[in-house]
């Protein structure tokens, strides 16, 4: 894919690490980079936390915010991003979460929905979308707008 290639010379271009930290998409994003050759020099870890209890406990998000917030927020997206339980800490971190559907939408909440967050070094960034399709075009759009949203936020950094 020739989005994941120019996301790792982005990478490689400004000698930073990356690392994902996925929900709805469930590993996409990552599978996404390390597809490219010359990943393995920035890419350090994708985490898939598809359950409350996964964000919680791998990446550090607070009960208090899932509880009064939901997983598909972008308070979570932000927590996400920030994984305060990791000890490993890339200067990049993208985290994806949302409602892939067919099922799980509400008037508030439709399926489609997708909270996008970015932290580059210390800036942290987090995008709302809205995406159409069945289950597999959801989950596809929303990894590829999360590395153009990487794209634009390390850009952004270094300008």
């Amino acid at each position: 894919m020739q989005l994941a290639k120019e996301c790792v010379e982005l990478l490689l271009r400004y000698g930073l690490t990356v690392s994902t930290m996925e929900s709805c998409t469930g590993g996409m994003v990552a599978s996404g980079l390390v597809d490219v050759a010359g990943a393995s020099s920035v890419f350090k870890a994708g985490y898939v936390t598809y359950s409350d209890e996964a964000k919680h406990i791998n990446l550090g998000v607070n009960k208090e915010t899932l509880e009064h917030y939901s997983a598909v927020s972008a308070e979570v997206a932000k927590e996400m991003v920030e994984a305060k339980a990791l000890q490993l800490k890339p200067d990049v971190a993208i985290s994806v979460t949302g409602i892939a559907g067919p099922d799980g939408g509400t008037q508030e909440k439709p399926v489609g929905l997708v909270y996008i967050g970015c932290r580059v070094k210390e800036q942290v960034k987090v995008q709302k979308c809205c995406f159409d399709g069945n289950r597999t075009e959801v989950r596809q759009q929303a990894a590829e707008e999360a590395m153009i949203f990487m794209k634009q936020c390390v850009t952004e950094y270094f300008s």
